[in-house]
């Protein structure tokens, strides 16, 4: 038979496991909750404190293994941060595994505080405790569903905006992955398009046609702007496009003025016209601008950037806006060809911080300023340096998820996704680097739109891009007879390219 144990003896034989229990769950219910809340930093402690040894240890060791990874990649491993940022089946897993690491914190939150709570704590106390780990699992779920959309976001940006393997382009250069980028582009040409394809237009019109040639070993950075009213623009000899337009995009039996025949006109008239000319493509009218614009200006267009100026304006704004000096009054709307007049002006000022909307018409006002596509040539140059001073890591990283969602709606471009981290990396040395403008020469070049002289445009660019070395003085062997003189210093002049000059406050009309 089963023996009968008394009352005492039952008490004296679970003493010893309840002494072991509840030695832990010692103190007050409020510093149980603090003492969890606190191990949650470095998750697997509380199970340690409340003696449960082999899962603490090992809990424990993931968290310091966790962290010292993320640290080691920090720290090491920036470059490779940034090509898993650029890789959108990668940037899935990130999410799942940020997911999983936030669930199984919470639960050892809420385990570590059942561990370590007294078996005494009221129902107020508990209810108080159960309110407080509630709170700190709702702040760990909300940075995780941040964190999750910002990768997101990028996950959608890389794939919406940068070609993949599937992409068409006719005039995107051969990279090896297997040799440095750089090496194989040691100046980088990058076509930067400003389309506006408002409600008034029929079509895309690019009003907005920049060059950004980049020395890659330096990052130093020369921008040539070209007049929207261009005609006679040329294409390359071995182009399908020079057969049909021997002497230029123009018709010689037309009128004097030929709008249709513009350079803002490109990008939609010959794709409409001559459709697949230059072979599949996801946006011809780029292919067929960086193939026109490269041989006027003499150089080999690499990639185009495309922004629509109609969305310009959310760029801006998710950058929180950006710095620019203003010289003299630049018009908000107006229409020159309609005598419409602006609804208001930016008055001039040093350092004018200007919101999205502002910002756009800086770049693009026109109404009835002299030399009007010059002076908003100008402007657009400035507007750009104004935006890469802008664009720091803090800010960018404080404000990604609206610039990922801007940039998704407003970029096109034809830089491949394998390249991103290698354009990264570039663009860090162009962001501490000089940023210079080549001047064409208005006056001898092009004094009008209708027969600009390219040739003398390319010998311009190339002159600014490779300047011949100036020769060195030889110091004469003999000392000279006559008395020498010492000359007065003088400040050397500004360089007229440089950007820093050219946008700062010099109150003044364009000239």
């Amino acid at each position: 038979m089963r023996e009968r144990m008394s009352p005492s003896s039952r008490a004296r034989r679970a003493a010893p496991g309840r002494a072991r229990r509840a030695r832990p769950r010692r103190g007050t219910s409020v510093g149980a909750l603090a003492l969890a809340v606190l191990c949650a930093l470095l998750p697997g402690t509380a199970y340690l404190i409340a003696r449960r040894t082999w899962l603490g240890t090992l809990v424990t060791t993931c968290s310091i293994a966790l962290y010292g990874a993320a640290a080691y990649v920090g720290l090491r491993r920036r470059d490779d941060v940034i090509l898993w940022a650029l890789d959108p089946g990668l940037l899935l897993w990130m999410v799942v595994g940020l997911g999983v690491v936030a669930l199984v914190w919470v639960v050892v939150l809420v385990t570590s505080y059942k561990m370590l709570r007294p078996l005494t704590a009221g129902p107020g106390s508990r209810m108080f405790g159960s309110l407080v780990i509630g709170v700190v699992c709702f702040a760990m779920a909300a940075s995780t569903a941040t964190g999750a959309q910002t990768l997101m976001a990028q996950r959608s940006l890389v794939q919406n905006v940068f070609s993949g393997k599937k992409a068409k382009s006719q005039t995107r250069p051969t990279i090896n992955p297997k040799k440095d980028v750089w090496q194989q582009l040691p100046r980088l040409n990058v076509l930067l398009l400003g389309a506006d394809d408002g409600e008034d237009r029929q079509g895309t019109r690019t009003d907005s046609v920049m060059v950004a040639s980049i020395d890659t070993k330096t990052g130093d950075t020369a921008l040539i702007s070209l007049t929207r009213n261009w005609m006679r623009m040329p294409f390359p000899e071995d182009s399908p496009l020079h057969k049909i337009y021997p002497t230029g995009f123009w018709d010689p039996n037309g009128p004097v003025e030929q709008p249709n025949f513009y350079l803002d006109a490109m990008y939609r008239m010959i794709p409409a016209q001559h459709h697949g000319i230059l072979g599949p493509s996801d946006n011809e009218g780029a292919d067929v601008l960086k193939l026109s614009v490269g041989e006027a200006l003499g150089l080999k267009l690499h990639y185009y950037v495309q922004i629509n100026l109609a969305g310009f304006a959310q760029l801006v704004e998710a950058l929180g806006g950006i710095t620019v000096n203003i010289n003299y009054p630049v018009p908000v709307g107006g229409n020159d060809d309609k005598k419409i007049p602006a609804s208001r002006y930016l008055q001039p000022g040093p350092n004018r911080e200007l919101n999205g909307t502002d910002a756009l018409w800086f770049a693009r006002g026109r109404y009835n300023v002299p030399t009007a596509d010059l002076a908003r040539q100008a402007r657009q140059r400035c507007t750009v340096k104004a935006i890469v001073e802008r664009a720091t890591p803090q800010n960018v990283l404080a404000n990604y998820q609206a610039i990922a969602k801007a940039g998704e709606q407003l970029i096109k471009t034809d830089i491949p996704q394998n390249l991103l981290g290698d354009f990264v990396t570039l663009g860090q040395r162009v962001k501490t680097a000089k940023i210079t403008n080549i001047d064409l020469d208005k006056k001898k070049n092009y004094p009008n739109g209708r027969n600009p002289n390219y040739a003398g445009m390319r010998t311009l660019v190339q002159q600014a891009l490779n300047p011949t070395p100036k020769p060195r003085r030889t110091t004469p062997t003999t000392a000279p007879t006559h008395r020498t003189t010492t000359k007065p210093t003088t400040t050397p002049a500004t360089d007229p390219g440089d950007l820093t000059s050219a946008c700062a406050y010099k109150p003044g009309p364009p000239g």
